[in-house]
């Protein structure tokens, strides 16, 4: 784990400031999380995806989805007929692929 980071700990209150009591090891009620993510971008950016990837380095000469690929457990469809391919982490990939490239049953 990294040491640049505080470990942060689940309070049992929804840390979008709603006050909502959340479940155990949980930081945030269902969904919250993207109201959250949404107000900060609101906040410090305009609320502009666009003005908030370039803050960060980020846009069409420097892929936020490639990094992400390149640093964490995000990965790419390769069944995909468009390159890239779909990218995601491991449960939004294991969605994707069971949504659009089904396993075949041969018969």
């Amino acid at each position: 784990m990294s040491t640049d980071k505080p470990r942060l700990i689940p309070t049992g209150t929804c840390w979008c400031g709603c006050g909502i009591e959340t479940g155990l090891g949980k930081f945030f009620a269902q969904g919250h999380d993207k109201r959250a993510e949404s107000a900060l971008i609101a906040l410090q950016y305009e609320g502009s995806v666009p003005h908030f990837l370039h803050a960060h380095g980020y846009g069409p000469q420097h892929s936020v989805t490639g990094d992400a690929i390149a640093k964490t457990d995000w990965e790419e469809c390769t069944e995909c007929s468009t390159k890239p391919g779909y990218r995601g982490g491991p449960t939004s990939m294991t969605k994707h692929k069971r949504k659009y490239h089904p396993p075949t049953t041969e018969q």
